[in-house]
């Protein structure tokens, strides 16, 4: 039995905990008897609820349930909703950003769910450096990799595609559309990351587990692997000069905490705690860890602690005598991306509103900048405006705006740190903004709003002249794909290595055909539609190159 065949049966026992090596008695057996007045479902629907709150819930509400990009659903909060409203909103989804489960999940599932999230939460077991160890492998260790590249792809121009639902991702080629191969990796995998030599790709999912792939093998492989935790969501490698690859490190939203390891064969060398006290100075028991990035002028990660608000960079040149220097910003620290010069690293506080901007040369926070309602910028995306000067653009969960902070404190001081443009998008409820270098064009998805045609479609910015309003792209109806119950969600728009093509997923429901659509990004026309029957719901894309050297 695999990792993640062997998680995936105690997934809906504690939140979705996928235990790999170590068996627990479920916390429910262990807990006496709910009060009369207290919900209760049978031990099957107990399990399956667990499940589905783990994979679909969990990562905005929190697995304790405490909220941070979505509300807090503790039963003091969600039994004061009742059964009724509370399938209601699950099924029909909000304009804040929670999309609607009726083309995902049955209607007895919605109503177990609805029940669920009024009983106690139940707290997953831990996992540290012991049940580490037991999950790492090592398949092939580097002694035994190539020397050279043993293919003939065009490595620069690879996308790593998540195939949310499958459990893989698709290595897929940027020059002639083909998927190269199809990789077992943890469930839902929420980023690929580069090595810093652009050799290795490191995925991982929100099961925990951390796959590292090898793009010199004849056919990509996984070559390590390591369960990092039992619910993750970043990971980055060492690539300050002299350390290049030399580390990986990898977050993790259960339990708290996050990982240092060796880069070329991820076995765990150290494990840090984020449990603590929030800029309120309040203990929280979940502090999640967000995105991790990795700084190119010091030997630091950027650590983003979700529910403290706290932002940790850690100097990776001693791990036995560990130095963090850690930054008070906003709570429910998020996503976020550089800046065009790599010095300011900026970093969305969504529930609190605020974009963090963190000045990793100096080690201290540069501002806070108030923002539209939940920002989510994923990397956010550099451009120059013709009258603010260097910007960098987020947009929201909870409002129809893209964000134009400034970013160039030396020549433009006026519009640095501020919101100097709000573009108006299509609808709320984006999560990816995307430009590049070489484009006069910025796109934007909007594939959280719960209007059919809003989040099948992409909003396109002229950035010669932002007074024009975007061209909508209902990239659905562009794709011809057959109809189907679930929406076909238009997600992660991302450039390829030329910056001449466009690559959006069209996210479909589990079991109906889903998409890569590749537009032209100077004429905006459709190149291609990439499908496949194991296409099965495509999501985040990262080309090599842009993720490679942070281009966006």
């Amino acid at each position: 039995m695999t990792l993640k065949t062997q998680g995936a049966k105690m997934l809906g026992i504690a939140l979705g905990a996928f235990l790999s090596t170590t068996a627990f008695t479920p916390l429910y057996a262990q807990q006496a008897a709910p009060a009369a007045a207290t919900p209760t479902l049978s031990k099957e629907a107990m399990e399956a609820s667990g499940n589905i709150y783990f994979q679909r819930c969990a990562g905005c509400h929190g697995v304790l349930r405490k909220g941070a990009t979505g509300k807090n659903l503790e039963p003091q909060n969600s039994a004061k909703l009742g059964q009724e409203r509370l399938e209601k909103i699950i099924a029909l989804g909000t304009d804040g950003g929670m999309v609607n489960f009726d083309d995902i999940l049955t209607k007895d599932e919605i109503k177990n769910i609805a029940t669920y999230i009024q009983m106690p939460p139940q707290s997953p077991p831990e996992w540290g450096m012991k049940e580490m160890m037991a999950s790492w492998k090592n398949i092939v260790p580097p002694d035994q990799r190539p020397k050279q590249q043993m293919n003939k792809i065009n490595l620069k121009n690879v996308f790593s595609v998540t195939l949310r639902d499958a459990g893989e991702v698709a290595l897929i080629d940027g020059d002639t559309k083909q998927i190269i191969s199809r990789v077992k990796t943890g469930y839902a995998v929420h980023i690929s990351r580069l090595s810093a030599s652009g050799r290795y790709v490191y995925v991982i999912g929100r099961d925990g587990l951390l796959s590292l792939i090898d793009l010199w093998m004849e056919k990509p492989a996984v070559v390590a692997e390591m369960k990092s935790g039992l619910d993750a969501r970043s990971v980055d490698v060492s690539k300050f000069k002299g350390f290049e690859d030399k580390y990986a490190i990898a977050g993790s939203y259960w339990p708290p905490q996050y990982v240092i390891m060796e880069g070329d064969t991820l076995k765990p060398l150290k494990v840090v705690s984020t449990r603590g006290v929030t800029v309120d100075g309040e203990y929280h028991p979940e502090p999640r860890v967000a995105s991790i990035v990795a700084s190119m002028i010091k030997p630091e990660w950027v650590v983003n602690i979700k529910e403290s608000g706290l932002i940790q960079l850690v100097d990776y040149s001693d791990i036995k005598n560990l130095k963090t220097t850690t930054i008070e910003s906003a709570k429910f620290l998020h996503d976020g991306g550089w800046d065009a010069s790599k010095r300011y690293f900026l970093v969305a506080a969504n529930a609190s509103n605020k974009v963090a901007v963190v000045d990793t040369k100096e080690g201290k926070l540069a501002a806070l900048v108030d923002t539209a309602k939940i920002p989510h910028p994923g990397r956010g995306a550099n451009f120059t405006h013709p009258k603010f000067g260097p910007v960098w653009a987020t947009g929201h969960l909870g409002a129809d705006v893209i964000s134009l902070i400034g970013t160039d404190p030396e020549k433009n001081k006026d519009s640095a740190w501020k919101v100097v443009q709000e573009l108006k998008i299509h609808g709320a409820g984006n999560l990816f903004v995307k430009t590049h270098p070489k484009s006069k064009n910025l796109w934007a998805d909007a594939p959280q709003n719960p209007e059919k045609d809003i989040a099948e479609s992409v909003a396109v910015y002229d950035l010669n002249d932002l007074t024009k309003k975007p061209e909508i792209i209902n990239i659905a109806k562009l794709a011809g794909l057959p109809e189907s119950k679930a929406i076909k969600r238009a997600v992660h728009p991302e450039y390829d290595a030329t910056g001449t093509e466009v690559w959006i997923s069209l996210w479909a429901g589990k079991t109906e055909p889903s998409a890569i659509v590749v537009l032209d990004d100077a004429t905006r026309k459709l190149k291609k539609v990439i499908t496949d029957p194991n296409m099965i719901t495509p999501t985040g894309k990262f080309n090599v190159t842009n993720t490679q050297h942070d281009i966006y």
